[in-house]
């Protein structure tokens, strides 16, 4: 596990913005007037979309993709210029917030700086074209991290970026060797000690279909030499079964359960129940009361908590990454229940909880329990709204819903789930 890991980054909520979309303008600028709004959705961190130009060879839509990057050290001039992202980093800090930007270090656009000042650094196909080693990511080519002098390029871009933000989500980090972002964290360490380091490493399915291609895919426990953070895509594949009702809630716990024995014990994962590559979670949750239990849910478990822009307002479509398509600030905004939620998390849980949970399948209840030794909390969360009795680890009492401020009984270790969601706790 990274040595400097702070865990109290498990406490943190991290709100995810696509710069082209949040805004009619599409700017830095723009965002910023948005920023007091964020910041009191309950925020800690923003995470800002790749920022820099898009290639044009070979882009897909209109617009191109974000993550086809052109130039790794200047930033996309229909966002505005260096003054202008500079000026929306400070008043993100200014309002006690941090900052970390995409890094794309896995590829390119075929018409990046690169490509042109340094073709050396790129994979070579058989035919001794570049290209990519993943089929369907057709407008970008793949680098070569077997050129060593890649790796000092790529490291004095992120040593330059982390003067100006407070760390990196990297992309696809599970396809660069574990050994490269070592020494990246080594160096910006020097010029920012307390940089976050957030990995988007893989789905199980996908390092395993490289691995069988002969591809480099590290494992998460790898990643965690690097990384402060990781998404929790080891076990997506699950949750996504459940969604579609593959598998029992039980499938997905168990996982989670796994989760707590399998890393370091400082590990941190980034929960999330939707972002930009994944579906909106409205798409599969239409009532109003099972979405609210969702959103608990994630809120409660052990990690930091990601909020894809368009989340607080129900969005059910995922906004495509080729085109300029605005978040609908509809009528179902949950701002309330997020900043209740974040409240919780901040008040509540604690960053040295250990976590452990069961699930009643016949109903699709969430039994999940926070444990630092001091103060047991017990989340109940009906995924589908329904109102169940169930067995809980908390001794007979009465006990105040730390969501909504009501009463509750526990009776032979029993309580009655309304179907609205519960954070109880008591002291050990």
């Amino acid at each position: 596990m990274a040595k400097q890991t702070n865990i109290s980054l498990r406490r943190d909520v991290i709100y995810s913005v696509y710069v082209r979309s949040h805004t009619p303008e599409g700017t830095f600028r723009a965002l910023i007037g948005d920023l007091d709004r964020i910041r009191a959705l309950g925020t800690d961190i923003i995470w800002l979309m790749p920022i820099h130009p898009i290639g044009v060879k070979g882009k897909k839509g209109s617009l191109g993709c974000p993550y086809a990057n052109r130039d790794y050290r200047t930033v996309n001039p229909e966002y505005g210029t260096m003054e202008d992202f500079k000026a929306l980093v400070e008043e993100i800090h200014r309002r006690g917030m941090k900052c970390i930007i995409d890094v794309v270090y896995n590829h390119t656009s075929p018409d990046s700086v690169l490509t042109q000042e340094h073709p050396e650094f790129f994979y070579r196909k058989s035919d001794g074209n570049m290209g990519n080693r993943v089929g369907d990511w057709t407008d970008v080519v793949d680098l070569d991290y077997g050129c060593r002098e890649l790796w000092d390029y790529q490291i004095e871009s992120l040593v330059m970026w982390a003067g100006i933000v407070d760390g990196f989500r990297c992309d696809v980090a599970s396809m660069v060797p574990v050994e490269f972002w070592c020494e990246a964290r080594e160096a910006v360490e020097k010029v920012r000690p307390d940089c976050i380091w957030l990995a988007e490493t893989v789905h199980s399915g996908f390092s395993q279909m490289n691995r069988k291609l002969g591809l480099y895919s590290s494992n998460d426990y790898e990643m965690f030499r690097a990384f402060d953070m990781e998404y929790d895509y080891d076990i997506r594949e699950v949750f996504d079964r459940y969604l579609k009702g593959e598998c029992g809630l039980s499938n997905y716990i168990d996982m989670l359960n796994f989760q707590e024995c399998a890393y370091p014990e400082n590990y941190i994962k980034m929960r999330c129940l939707e972002n930009h590559d994944q579906p909106r979670i409205c798409s599969f949750v239409k009532d109003a009361k099972a979405l609210e239990n969702f959103t608990a849910f994630l809120y409660f478990l052990k990690g930091s908590t990601l909020i894809y822009a368009g989340q607080e307002f129900c969005n059910d479509h995922t906004p495509s990454l080729f085109e300029k398509e605005d978040i609908l600030r509809t009528a179902a905004d949950i701002t309330p229940l997020l900043r209740k939620l974040y409240e919780v998390k901040k008040t509540v849980l604690s960053a040295e909880d250990y976590f452990k949970g069961s699930a009643d399948d016949a109903n699709d209840i969430a039994i999940l329990e926070r444990d630092d030794t001091r103060t047991l909390k017990v989340g109940v969360f009906s995924l589908k709204g329904k109102a169940a009795e169930v067995q809980v680890s908390l001794p007979d009492g009465t006990y105040t819903n730390h969501l909504d401020g009501k009463t509750v009984q526990v009776a032979g270790g029993r309580l009655r789930c309304t179907g609205a969601p519960m954070v109880l706790s008591c002291v050990l």
